[in-house]
């Protein structure tokens, strides 16, 4: 059994950073992730996507981020079981708790703190009658490396935000780029709108609305795709891969099973204090929570995670006053021995 201080459901920003705040108090961190690499959404669905909103990067890759973040906590020397889905809970006498996996692997922490984002996510998929027969073979829902396309022939379809910055970002990696929606009025940045219709007029991108793929042609791979016009007769569109990209659906998963309050897929925490569910020893922080004038934003979970580790030091230490030291004072010792501190100022006896 892997035994910790702090059990961290979720490896996204906010479940990483957990581990520096917690260990600034001396507190280890073991993480539970059902992906097979940390970085939760950064590192699995956008890690070439740059992010504007993180304090001291005006643009940030959401991939490097998740490694500016794996460096950060390096020295607290966290634990990772990925690859793994939390699946139950079992609060004990002492007021602990075991987590075990869907695989069987069991964990025992004293406070557990669900990161997990949105949850786990599913491509909400247009209703295509053959498109699962070519999963993998020319459809993707989600795009992880640009390079994969690099010369080949895309045809994106959606009318939001990522049907927008991915058609925008491809032009000048795809040989050929088709953005096809089902209506004139895109749900976008209006920028990226502005961007779309520039490189159209360019002739950078083909656009095409409103109108609907209908059907993927195909042997062992996508050659085509069938696209209907509204009052106009089906054409087909030959392509290399088809990237129907109409968001994904969260799932809170076995989660859901704990005991938790729930509302709109969403863990109910107490955001006056804490952070803390319903459940004593039990946080949510991050976008997996809610809470009145909620924002789902990385920076928020930043906070959150801070305010919530001074909690579970409370919990696990209620006879020990912590102090608070700022970093730049008190500097960082890491659990494998190294410090980090400012340099000391230089101290010059005058006779």
């Amino acid at each position: 059994m892997i035994t910790t201080d702090i059990l961290i459901i979720g490896a996204g920003p906010t479940g990483l950073f957990t581990v520096f705040e917690a260990g600034l108090l001396k507190l280890r961190c073991h993480l539970i992730d059902a992906l097979p690499q940390p970085g939760g959404q950064c590192s699995e669905i956008y890690p070439k996507k740059p992010i504007y909103d993180i304090p001291a990067y005006p643009e940030i890759l959401a991939g490097d981020l998740t490694e500016k973040l794996m460096e950060q906590i390096k020295q607290f020397e966290p634990g990772f079981t990925l690859g793994e889905r939390a699946d139950t809970v079992e609060k004990q006498e002492d007021g602990t708790f075991v987590v075990t996996t869907n695989k069987g692997t069991k964990h025992h922490a004293k406070v557990v703190a669900i990161a997990g984002g949105l949850g786990s996510f599913e491509p909400r998929k247009p209703p295509i009658p053959n498109i699962v027969d070519f999963e993998d073979k020319g459809v993707e829902y989600i795009i992880r490396d640009p390079e994969f396309y690099r010369d080949k022939k895309v045809v994106i379809s959606g009318g939001g935000d990522s049907a927008l910055d991915w058609s925008i970002f491809l032009t000048d990696v795809a040989s050929s780029v088709t953005l096809i929606h089902r209506r004139n009025e895109f749900r976008g940045a209006l920028d990226s709108v502005d961007k779309v219709q520039e490189l159209k007029d360019a002739g950078k991108i083909k656009l095409i609305t409103p109108a609907e793929v209908k059907g993927i042609i195909g042997k062992d791979k996508v050659e085509g795709v069938s696209v209907v016009r509204k009052g106009e007769e089906p054409f087909i569109i030959e392509t290399d891969h088809f990237i129907p990209l109409f968001g994904l659906s969260p799932k809170l998963g076995p989660i859901a099973d704990w005991g938790l309050e729930i509302e709109k897929n969403a863990i109910r925490v107490n955001n006056a204090l804490d952070y803390q569910t319903n459940i004593p020893g039990i946080y949510a922080i991050g976008d997996v929570n809610t809470y009145p004038g909620k924002l789902k934003l990385i920076l928020c979970g930043f906070h959150e995670a801070t305010l919530m580790c001074q909690s579970a030091y409370k919990r696990i230490f209620p006879d020990k006053k912590y102090v608070m030291k700022y970093t730049t004072v008190g500097g960082i010792d890491g659990f494998d021995g190294t410090r980090k501190e400012a340099p000391k100022a230089v101290v010059k006896k005058i006779d």
